[in-house]
């Protein structure tokens, strides 16, 4: 009897593009996409940390580039964007990691520039990265677009309303991208990670990270990198074709839990 499933859960030989990809959940992202045979364009502001995570895929008999990449300089992104394009012959996936924190209360004297940050790393620069991937996204077979939010877009913390109000802002647009371009077979999502181990977090001591998660998370536990990265490569698989516009918490439960 014939297979009736039709649609690859390869990735292999798909170019992939991440952005803040030295560290934390870009860098994982980035090895998860490597292992299953993607070329990835491995992307940061920090130069050394990319080429290092480059190194490590090859080492690990992956393909991978690094990339010098400001996300907050428009110009910058349209070059990088098409060194990537000539490197790799096309793009089939964009997943826009970059982050930086960005809390303070609202009355500190420096809150109107943390926002202006924030909105440009954190929100901006997502619409920037795709709107200059666009023309080579509608070349692929199985476009991609891949947006890290977080959960503080659908519960905030105190005293950390610009970061919140930009990853409230990435959840709208994901979603606005996903109607937009749905017409053209691209698919648009979002993944809001909770508790993670990154460099973010790695700053809070362990046994507050420990009561944290007992008190708010289902699994009773922080996230490792990893975790996040498998659900973007399972967004990019070319079977996951008809899932689009979600909102997608990857947060021990998180947003699940009353008390």
């Amino acid at each position: 009897m014939e297979t009736i499933t039709k649609l690859s859960r390869s990735v292999k030989g798909l170019s992939v593009l991440v952005t803040g990809a030295a560290s934390g959940m870009g860098r994982a992202t980035a090895h998860a996409f490597a292992d299953e045979g993607a070329w990835v364009a491995v992307t940061d502001f920090n130069a050394e940390g990319a080429a290092a995570v480059a190194k490590e895929i090859s080492d690990a008999g992956g393909s991978a580039k690094a990339w010098t990449l400001d996300v907050g300089d428009h110009d910058a992104i349209r070059r990088v964007i098409a060194e990537i394009v000539a490197e790799y012959g096309g793009l089939d996936a964009v997943v826009n990691n970059a982050g930086i924190p960005a809390g303070l209360p609202l009355e500190h004297e420096r809150y109107d520039a943390v926002w202006d940050r924030a909105l440009s790393i954190l929100l901006t620069a997502h619409q920037r990265i795709v709107r200059a991937a666009l023309p080579h996204l509608r070349k692929s077979k199985s476009p991609r677009i891949v947006n890290i939010a977080s959960t503080e877009a659908l519960g905030a913390t105190g005293r950390d309303s610009p970061y919140a109000a930009a990853k409230a802002g990435v959840v709208g647009l994901t979603r606005a991208m996903a109607v937009d371009l749905g017409p053209e077979g691209i698919t648009v999502n979002c993944i809001c990670p909770g508790p993670i181990r990154t460099g973010m977090t790695q700053l809070i001591p362990e046994d507050d990270k420990n009561t944290y998660a007992r008190r708010r998370t289902a699994l009773r536990r922080y996230g490792d990198p990893e975790e996040v990265a498998h659900i973007t490569l399972s967004l990019c698989l070319p079977a996951a074709s008809f899932i689009t516009g979600a909102i997608i918490p990857v947060d021990g439960g998180l947003m699940a839990r009353n008390a």
